[in-house]
């Protein structure tokens, strides 16, 4: 391939990457309807250059540590806590980009912005001519840094085939990854997970890049060759430091980090030292507080192994808090309600059935976990055969689709597949750090395939149906919000007062806006919550009913704001005796409750809708005005969804309206009580 078609390829795939990951960036108005990306960009408020640097490392005192509330701290239009500690079980790498980014852009901003159209979403929300305040202001730089490096991972993929296999290969692995429709809605949230997936493919491809060359230089020795490798190496271990401090499930990268190492030859533990030491710096300089903040209490139980006792430990360190609350969370320990919708979900199938469904679609999942597979098998072949030894596989590194460059991707892939796809918790960006390599393999293996007609065939059905597919999920960015239509809807036609429902572990409205020129307020309308979700066992009793009754008895209306509750709770029965009996009631109408109001946003293409089923597998019937809605437009039923893919940018909103005001005796005559 001739170099001006390769830089045009890839001209082409970044551009049409950029178009699907910048597009809708205020999918949401910036109501901050995702509860992750509100809590970072919350903390981040807080995140300001401090005023003496006597205090900046202070951990009680600073105002850039994530996990204490800074005194004083305030910003417009939101409570910002004061003099507290904080929860932030998130990576401290995006978190400082975003307010590196916010406070370029609020510097920038004035000079830059008469320079382009005032319409342009980039000049009223980025370089902020509309004037939004801090806590959006933050969110729509943030998002957008995200999606740079979203589009950042799509070109280092490209590079990471070229040099592992050739560039034809890397073309085509950009444009899977251009059109992969999980990377683009995560490039849409301000989130840990597209940073640690950047900084995971750079470590990666400088580790390929550092060995390869060490191999030339065993070869023959060059001031060239020493300065590349030393070059390649620090970076290398410089991104392992930065994909570590956007997520610590990135420590995996140790695995490669080794095996490279340990193909290094001759001083091979003096440069594993060096990178240790290079990566542990990074990470400290970009996540202080990971190391200073010992104010937190974390215990290791006392224990006897063999005749030795190990007493009881407090590390104090807040991360490492932080790091364990998230461990039991992944694991399904502490019955943690809104992590009840994964039980009765497969190990391993579940994760695959929804990048199949969702997060790649049909074809592109099938080749992509299809080539892991062959990946797997080459390396098993090879170790079968035994004629390469270590030596060997280091002085052949140079060559394409080397063994040791294929062995280091799986170094990764392997691990994190086999320890992520084995939580209880599955969501499908944990999955995120693996599909760039997912999508590399896919276009080497299908590169392998003979004869070629097969290979042009296979990879054109492939990219257009998943381009297709890309550009059904980007126009769900083109219609308004379900919970802004919502909210919309409940300050046109419910009188103020009036008091509303929601669920517990979910969202509530309305959401305070601007409705025909007149800003509205969410204290406009009480609200209450309804506690299905919570309460297990033998706490899902009479009680529980009685409480959650008395409020529907009084309440005006009820908002059923995603699947949340209803898409789990019915579903478990042996959990939630009482409780999985209400939605059945409330969608049928029993409880005097009728659906008002229903709003949804689908991937749509050529006016075809894919529809998610969210009340299939809980098995309820929807109300009538939900049946009805969805039957007005063509579409398909795709199938059940993962909960997190839907429940943020996509969710099916129902309101419900107190009509037949039955009193809390009748309303609990429907129900039955074990």
């Amino acid at each position: 391939m001739k170099k001006w078609q390769e830089r045009l390829g890839l001209g082409l795939i970044l551009l049409i990457a950029a178009v699907f990951r910048f597009s809708g960036i205020d999918w949401d108005d910036y109501h901050h309807y995702h509860p992750d990306e509100r809590y970072i960009t919350w903390v981040a408020t807080t995140i300001e250059w401090p005023a003496d640097w006597q205090t900046a490392f202070s951990p009680q005192e600073s105002s850039f540590n994530p996990f204490y509330w800074a005194p004083d701290a305030a910003s417009e239009g939101i409570e910002v806590l004061q003099d507290q500690p904080r929860d932030f079980a998130y990576g401290h790498v995006p978190l400082y980009l975003g307010v590196i980014a916010t406070r370029l852009m609020e510097r920038v901003g004035p000079s830059l912005a008469p320079l382009f159209p005032d319409d342009w979403l980039f000049t009223r929300d980025i370089l902020n001519r509309a004037e939004l305040i801090e806590f959006r202001h933050l969110t729509a730089v943030s998002r957008a840094l995200t999606a740079l490096f979203d589009l950042g991972t799509v070109w280092l993929i490209f590079l990471l085939g070229r040099q592992v296999f050739s560039p034809q290969v890397g073309l085509l692995a950009a444009a899977f990854l251009a059109v992969n429709v999980m990377h683009i809605q995560l490039a849409h949230f301000f989130i840990s997970d597209p940073y640690q997936t950047f900084f995971t493919v750079a470590a990666l491809l400088f580790l390929i890049k550092a060995v390869g060359h060490r191999a030339h230089r065993e070869k023959r020795d060059n001031t060239d060759n020493r300065k590349l490798f030393t070059a390649y190496w620090l970076l290398a271990s410089v991104c392992i430091g930065l994909a570590v401090g956007s997520k610590f499930s990135a420590i995996l990268l140790v695995f490669p980090l080794l095996l490279a190492a340990r193909w290094l030859g001759k001083r091979w533990d003096f440069w594993l030292g060096t990178a240790v030491f290079t990566a542990a710096l990074t990470f400290f300089l970009t996540n202080p507080f990971a190391v200073l903040d010992f104010s937190c209490e974390v215990i290791t139980p006392a224990m006897q192994i063999g005749p030795i006792h190990v007493p009881a430990l407090d590390w104090g360190s807040c991360y490492l808090e932080n790091i364990a609350t998230q461990n039991n969370m992944v694991q399904g320990n502490g019955n943690i309600p809104f992590t009840r919708q994964y039980s009765d979900t497969r190990p391993y199938l579940y994760f695959i059935e929804m990048q199949l469904r969702w997060g790649m679609g049909w074809l592109l999942g099938l080749l992509a976990f299809g080539a892991f597979g062959w990946a797997i098998w080459q390396e098993i072949k090879r170790l079968e055969i035994g004629s390469l030894q270590l030596r060997d596989w280091r002085l052949k590194v140079s060559n394409l689709q080397s063994p040791v460059s294929n062995l280091l991707l799986l170094a990764w892939t392997v691990p994190l597949f086999f320890t992520t796809g084995g939580f209880f918790v599955k969501f499908m960006r944990y999955l995120q750090p693996l599909t760039p390599f997912l999508m590399l393999w896919a276009a080497a293996w299908l590169f392998s395939w003979r004869p070629k007609w097969l290979q042009w065939g296979v990879g054109t059905a492939v990219l257009l149906t998943t381009t297709l597919y890309a550009l059904s999920f980007v126009n769900i960015y083109q219609q308004p919000h379900p919970w802004v239509a919502a909210s919309e809807w409940l300050f046109r036609n419910a009188a103020p007062g009036s008091l509303t429902l929601s669920e517990q572990w979910d969202d509530s409205l309305p959401s305070t806006m601007s409705v025909d020129g007149e800003i509205r307020r969410r204290s406009e309308y009480p609200n209450a919550e309804l506690t299905w979700l919570t309460g297990t066992g033998s706490n899902d009793d009479a009680e529980k009913l009685a409480a959650n009754l008395e409020l529907l008895a009084e309440a005006d209306y009820v908002t059923i704001l995603t699947n949340r509750v209803y898409g789990t709770v019915p579903r478990l029965p042996e959990l939630y005796p009482v409780s999985s009996q209400y939605h059945a009631l409330l969608f049928s109408g029993a409880l005097g409750y009728e659906p008002v109001f229903v709003a949804g946003r689908y991937p749509t293409l050529f006016g075809w809708q894919l529809r998610p089923d969210t009340f299939g597998w809980p098995n309820v019937t929807p109300p009538p005005l939900v049946q009805s809605y969805q039957e007005s437009q063509p579409g398909l039923n795709w199938g059940r969804a993962d909960e997190s893919f839907i429940v943020y940018d996509q969710p099916l909103t129902i309101i419900f309206e107190n009509v037949e005001r039955k009193t809390a005796v009748e309303l609990q005559a429907l129900f039955t009580i074990p």
